[in-house]
């Protein structure tokens, strides 16, 4: 007769599942980072033996897939207005937050070699907004590929490069801008004005220009569609 560990072993592989396997590796990588993930560490998270994962997800690659299937699946889809501009950008903003509360899924999702079904299915309803919205076919192909990452809810930003490690080296650099860069000293200056009436620290304000970018994107597809 096995003992009252060996039970309870068991009891854990028989409710082992595919989601479960998914959300703790959603909760891992939350917690720990993306890089630390492997099916051993995650094993290791659920107390069992790294074989029993594979019964739930084929390898790495399929674990990850699975990761993003559940991410996207919690961006909200609210019920269409009618007034696609509108609709859009509740839509592109619910991405972003969801992105946004998983750090690790960007790069995570930027990886992946072939759209999973819920990433079809969330272009697909995107797709459906603007054409239910009365734009035409081709205006909504050059939308979509004018959004690029911004319709996940982020971008490639111009000043996003990771700055030195070493602080000397930092702090020259922001000695010789004026001198050497007097327009982007300017820029500079203005981000890090500090509003005394904001909470958030002085600097970029990254959902603000998020938002503003994808306000003129939607601004000027419209004037495009009324236009034609």
């Amino acid at each position: 007769m096995g003992t009252l560990s060996d039970q309870n072993a068991g009891t854990r592989r028989t409710t082992l599942s595919r989601d479960r396997v998914l959300r703790a590796a959603i909760a891992y990588a939350d917690a720990n980072g993306i890089e630390s993930l492997s099916m051993r560490s995650l094993a290791n998270e659920l107390d069992v033996v790294p074989m029993a994962l594979y019964k739930h997800v084929a390898n790495k690659e399929d674990l990850l897939d699975g990761m993003v299937e559940i991410v996207v699946g919690e961006i909200d889809q609210a019920a269409a207005t009618g007034e696609w501009k509108h609709d859009v950008r509740l839509r592109i903003l619910a991405a972003r937050a969801a992105l946004l509360g998983h750090s690790w899924s960007r790069p995570v999702l930027e990886s992946r070699g072939a759209m999973t079904p819920a990433m079809l299915s969330y272009l697909d309803a995107l797709t459906g907004l603007f054409l239910a919205g009365g734009l035409s076919v081709d205006l909504t192909h050059q939308m979509m590929h004018a959004l690029g990452n911004r319709m996940w809810g982020f971008s490639q930003e111009l000043f996003a490069a990771t700055p030195p490690k070493d602080a000397e080296t930092l702090k020259a650099q922001k000695a010789a801008l004026p001198a050497h860069y007097p327009n982007l000293a300017e820029i500079a200056k203005a981000a890090m004005h500090s509003d005394p009436a904001s909470r958030r620290a002085p600097g970029c304000d990254d959902q603000a220009e998020f938002e503003f970018a994808l306000d003129l994107l939607l601004d000027g597809v419209g004037r495009l569609q009324a236009h034609r």
